[in-house]
């Protein structure tokens, strides 16, 4: 029922925004606008990009895991960069609810990738956790803009997202909670050399009971000699500091490298069997290959 209510939500409140977005004529620098692309901060973006794109990802199967889940893939990638609803880029999917040159409220989408409890000594013999997808709204307040005197331009963002949790495994979806993440994201374009982008973000992410049952908890038919009884609680989850830097390889083609650290200290499960190590790392790298761009520019 939770779920539902949610894309009710999100569908309404769009299609609430429409009428008031299609008379807009002003043009709007998003706060949310990713300034490491294909574009200078200074040029306007395309409505819509069509390409391709491949890397890998190497990360943490869970929240203080040591035990670790490389994937690697290629695909196709669609960006669509509308009044209202907008797909792809640094902002993922999103139906944006209110937006001026300063402040953007939008519904969004986020997930994560399934891990294997076969594989995986601490959770071995316990049902596999599934891919994750959260919604929920998502406040950008744009807190300062940079003009560089050799060159470049820098932004940075605070953003407040409070989303629902879902897990699935493709035949069925459990509510999984709430999470909450205040994140403070730094970007720039053209600073370090030209047409080199640089991402840097520091955030905090807290859980209901739900998420860390989900990842933490330990019930009397999983309970092993090296594994013992535990009842997870809400609270702390970890904390995130994360860097991306984005170059041209060619035109119309740019290449992605970047990784993150996570601090566990203090987080409310810390006592659990499944709580493995106080500092975990993710590292990745991709490309994307952009094929085809409108004629028509985005309105931000």
């Amino acid at each position: 029922m939770l779920r539902h209510s949610l894309f009710a939500i999100t569908t309404v409140l769009a299609a609430m925004l429409i009428t008031a977005t299609s008379a807009q004529a002003e043009e709007i620098d998003s706060p949310d606008r990713d300034l490491t692309g294909f574009e200078a901060a200074d040029e306007s973006q395309p409505l819509w990009e069509f390409g391709a794109g491949g890397g890998f990802v190497e990360v943490p199967n869970y929240p203080a895991s040591s035990e670790r889940n490389f994937v690697a893939l290629a695909a196709p990638y669609l960006i669509y960069r509308g009044d209202v609803f907008r797909v792809g880029g640094g902002g993922g999917a999103r139906a944006v609810v209110v937006e001026d040159r300063n402040l953007e409220i939008d519904i969004s989408l986020g997930g994560a990738f399934s891990a294997d409890s076969d594989e995986n000594t601490a959770r071995e013999g316990m049902p596999e956790l599934d891919f994750l997808f959260e919604i929920g709204p998502q406040l950008v307040y744009r807190v300062k803009d940079f003009d560089f005197e050799g060159g470049g331009n820098g932004r940075l963002n605070l953003r407040m997202q409070a989303r629902a949790v879902f897990s699935t495994d493709f035949d069925r979806i459990d509510d999984r909670g709430y999470v909450f993440e205040p994140e403070l994201a730094y970007q720039q374009r053209g600073r370090l050399f030209e047409n080199t982008g640089l991402n840097a973000s520091l955030s905090l992410v807290f859980a209901t009971e739900e998420l860390h049952d989900y990842f933490y908890q330990v019930d009397e038919p999983f309970v092993t000699s090296q594994r013992g009884l535990y009842d997870a609680s809400g609270g702390y989850l970890g904390a995130q500091l994360g860097v991306s830097f984005s170059f041209p390889i060619r035109e119309n083609m740019r290449g992605f490298l970047g990784g993150s650290f996570r601090f566990h200290q203090g987080a409310a499960n810390e006592d659990s069997p499944l709580f493995e190590d106080d500092i975990t790392y993710s590292i990745g790298a991709g490309f994307v290959w952009r094929l085809y761009k409108s004629e028509t520019n985005a309105n931000w």
